[in-house]
């Protein structure tokens, strides 16, 4: 089944090039169908970018996915033009008293920040809150997840030394968990942040339960059954070229501030920036956004008034 997605999108011609099934509204209204309803509420400053990276993810499942951008309502995005904004996205308000199958919460470039610190953290504390009534199962994504652990559990982040910034391999710790079926006992994933949540404060969190980890970069996914959520700290949703993106970047900003920037771990072949980067990632990312698709439609209610009660 397709994902269904406005034909103006940028993503849907860029998912229909990749061979992604995608259909518009005249289409998806010919089916009799009840389609499941997903949000993706996206606070990073690449908008476009970051929808394309979700849509792929999810619209590869065998089932057919309505897709909803949100954004903050009272947060403007400088990074994105106004009209895009005003032709696709809804601002929280606008859809808080509707029910959804499933909403994702995206990382944010405010790792920085203490969380109460951040202009729209208000506004975020009442989604959160509203994902209990309103939708059936949460995705929190990089500072997405580790906002939402905090809210929910009061699991602090922390500042590290250094940037954790390449692809690390993390262990299957719950083999038995449907989020990781069809998961190796072992799997490569970005990362790229300055934060971290300790794993000792996690195991002392009721209700939490990890089910992929790095002995280099700490805990990576972790499942939250009463809130019926789950968050990851790192990026499987990255395109092969996201972190070379953002070393160039980076290496542009230091030649400014006259900082070294460490090249990101384990990406390029040899190490080497002058190589093309190999995506070691692909495969795994289809499965974890595959498998919450279909927990979601083995779970959620077929009436969606019910969803949240």
């Amino acid at each position: 089944m397709p994902i269904k997605l406005p034909s103006s999108l940028p993503a849907y011609s860029v998912l229909q090039k990749e061979g992604v099934m995608v259909m518009g509204q005249r289409e998806a209204d010919r089916q009799d169908i009840r389609p499941l309803r997903i949000g993706l509420l996206n606070l990073m400053p690449k908008k476009i970018q970051t929808e394309n990276q979700f849509a792929r993810l999810i619209g590869s499942t065998p089932l057919q996915i309505e897709l909803s951008l949100i954004r903050m309502s009272a947060h403007e995005t400088k990074n994105t033009a106004a009209e895009h904004m005003a032709e696709f996205y809804r601002p929280f308000q606008e859809v808080r008293d509707e029910k959804f199958d499933g909403l994702i919460i995206t990382g944010a470039p405010i790792e920085h920040l203490p969380f109460h610190d951040v202009t729209y953290w208000d506004e975020l504390v009442e989604v959160m809150n509203w994902t209990q009534s309103n939708v059936h199962s949460t995705f929190g994504v990089c500072w997405g997840g580790m906002a939402m652990i905090n809210h929910f559990h009061g699991v602090d982040k922390y500042m590290l030394e250094a940037k954790a910034f390449g692809c690390y391999e993390h262990t299957n710790l719950a083999p038995a968990s449907p989020y990781l079926n069809g998961f190796s006992d072992v799997c490569v994933i970005p990362v790229s942040r300055w934060t971290e949540m300790k794993q000792a404060e996690i195991d002392g969190a009721p209700g939490l339960k990890t089910l992929l980890g790095s002995d280099e970069v700490g805990p990576c996914l972790v499942e939250d059954e009463k809130h019926r959520a789950i968050y990851i700290f790192n990026h499987f949703e990255y395109d092969s070229g996201t972190l070379k993106e953002e070393y160039e970047r980076d290496v542009a900003n230091s030649q400014v501030a006259g900082t070294e920037i460490q090249v990101p771990v384990n990406y390029y072949p040899g190490d080497d920036p002058a190589q093309q980067p190999q995506n070691r990632w692909r495969s795994h990312a289809h499965l974890l956004y595959g498998n919450w698709i279909n927990q979601i439609y083995q779970t959620t209610p077929f009436d969606m008034t019910k969803i949240g009660t």
